[in-house]
């Protein structure tokens, strides 16, 4: 059976995209995730897309992180499908419901609103989520802020010089965070402007993502550190991230289309 594919990239965050919303295709798993995000012997993504139909939306899309793992919510993966799809669409998620506007070249979506609980997060165990007492090798006093997905936040007077490849798998894994979490570090430039590099539970060092950018800027504009609309800059790219008075996140910013392909779906079965 062969399956027609789009891959795709927002900020060079990357994707495989299947589209099941007319056409039938087989139970895809972790395995069948992790084969086709194989960069050497698959196709190669960060997150493998499928899009479903939805009783409670325009459509459904699923997340599969490079390892297998099923995710809740890709910001920069919403911003891609919503290209595909060419028109306003609402998008249901394993975090929510997200609203979706197609711009020239991108996409704004409207994230939801962020949730600080750390039930919600979830940590194990209750505590401030604005200033966490917890530190991992010089890294101290993060923020948590769930965004439809788990994300920590930590403010460094250089985003660059942190280790995020050895200390990220330490942090993403340790039993504070039952679900696993996202790793940010972030460095504040100005009341408009951020910088961040994100460690992206189950897929690693990320060029950009979409809930980090909306994750870090919700964390400093609850600690006051910057306006209420920020540019965060990741390796990948510029987001706009803006918090409403409503309490909605809105992120905007650029999506693209790299080729079309099929596979044999018995390769990677």
């Amino acid at each position: 059976m062969r399956i027609s594919f789009v891959k795709m990239h927002g900020l060079g965050n990357d994707f495989v995209v299947l589209d099941a919303r007319e056409r039938d295709l087989p139970p895809i798993g972790a395995a069948q995730a992790r084969a086709l995000a194989d960069r050497r012997t698959g196709i190669g993504c960060d997150q493998l897309i499928l899009l479903q139909p939805s009783d409670v939306a325009d459509f459904r899309m699923r997340i599969f992180n490079a390892d297998g793992s099923e995710v809740e919510a890709c910001g920069n993966a919403s911003r891609a499908v919503a290209l595909l799809h060419r028109e306003p669409a609402r998008i249901e998620t394993g975090g929510g419901v997200l609203s979706a506007l197609p711009t020239q070249g991108g996409a704004a979506i409207d994230m939801g609103a962020p949730r600080f609980n750390w039930q919600a997060i979830p940590l194990a165990y209750a505590m401030d989520t604005l200033s966490m007492p917890v530190a991992w090798e010089g890294l101290e006093s993060p923020v948590a802020v769930n965004v439809g997905n788990p994300h920590v936040v930590f403010f460094v007077p250089d985003s660059d010089s942190v280790r995020l490849d050895q200390i990220g798998p330490t942090i993403e894994t340790d039993p504070l965070f039952p679900q696993r979490i996202n790793v940010n570090v972030a460095t504040v430039e100005d009341r408009n402007t951020i910088r961040l590099r994100v460690w992206e539970r189950g897929s690693g060092l990320t060029r950009a993502c979409g809930t980090g950018a909306c994750a870090t800027a919700v964390a400093a504009m609850r600690r006051g550190l910057t306006d209420r609309a920020v540019t965060v800059h990741l390796p990948g790219g510029p987001l706009r991230i803006e918090w409403g008075t409503d309490d909605a996140i809105t992120m905007t910013g650029p999506a693209a289309e790299s080729f079309r392909g099929t596979f044999e779906w018995g390769d990677y079965a």
